[in-house]
């Protein structure tokens, strides 16, 4: 089961010396800088960016990919790239570039934003520095300690026998449905936020919620944590401009179901082959 990028090794200082080029995920406001050509797309891998003619405001190590340093960067938003690179959506990447580098492209854009966003403490003002046994900024004023903010989220597949609960929000793709999803509130257990969404999105009371797996998701800053749960009451009354649409659907008669690489898709399909094993 893919929950992070294969091959990658999370640090926050580099174990050793580093000589030669590194993987560099450049960005400019959200947008990645990539080298498209007709049969791929790939990252810079140099020494610096600023042998590429950019002078990032701040970077910050990553840790290595299949034995390779990979740092993260952020530049001014005037920042014009190279004739042969440009800046992208990272959501325009999605299943173009390959899973891991997606994913690792992931983790870089919110380390870089949690860097630029906490280069001054919240409770008191003062500059923060970065601290180097851990992914954090730490205020030598008042010993407030910032650390990369994440919104839980939490998913639910609801099972009704031999269907599936399925929806679909207006910005999805077209003719794509999912599973259910929701942010969890303040004061609120993963599970609670699960029964709460599920029954102001569609109407269903659900219960019997089981754990699947989780994954972490740049669009902002989620963590998604997926459940399987059951059917209990409700007729489906999609919640007005949140859900577009919602059914039951079999394993032979499905929608357009979301990306392979999603946690959304892995529990879809974790379902689906306990029913066709049924």
């Amino acid at each position: 089961m893919l929950l992070s990028a294969p091959g990658f090794v999370p640090l926050i200082t580099p174990s050793a010396p580093i000589e030669g080029e590194a993987w560099w995920f450049v960005f400019r406001g959200n947008t990645i800088l990539i080298r498209r050509d007709p049969t791929r797309v790939e990252l810079p891998f140099v020494v610096h960016p600023q042998a590429l003619g950019l002078d990032p405001l701040r970077t910050q190590y990553l840790g290595t990919l299949d034995g390779r340093h990979c740092f993260s960067a952020e530049c001014p938003e005037d920042a014009e790239p190279p004739d042969d690179l440009h800046f992208a959506g990272l959501r325009s990447l999605f299943g173009v570039i390959d899973d891991a580098t997606f994913l690792l492209a992931g983790r870089a854009v919110q380390i870089v934003d949690w860097d630029r966003s906490h280069r001054f403490c919240g409770r008191c003002g003062t500059p923060t520095e970065r601290k180097e046994n851990e992914r954090s900024r730490a205020c030598p004023s008042c010993g407030q300690t910032h650390y990369p903010r994440l919104a839980p989220v939490a998913m639910a597949l609801v099972r009704r026998g031999r269907e599936l609960l399925l929806a679909r929000s207006p910005h999805f793709p077209p003719n794509m449905m999912s599973a259910l999803a929701g942010f969890v509130e303040p004061g609120e257990s993963l599970e609670e936020c699960l029964i709460r969404e599920v029954h102001e999105e569609v109407g269903v009371v659900v219960n019997n919620l089981r754990y699947f797996s989780s994954q972490p998701w740049p669009f902002p800053h989620s963590l998604m944590v997926a459940f399987h749960c059951d059917y209990v009451s409700g007729d489906i009354t999609p919640q007005a401009g949140e859900i577009e649409a919602a059914d039951w659907f079999t394993p032979e008669h499905l929608p357009v179901l979301p990306h392979r690489l999603s946690i959304a898709r892995r529990l879809i399909e974790d379902a689906l082959a306990e029913l066709r094993g049924a």
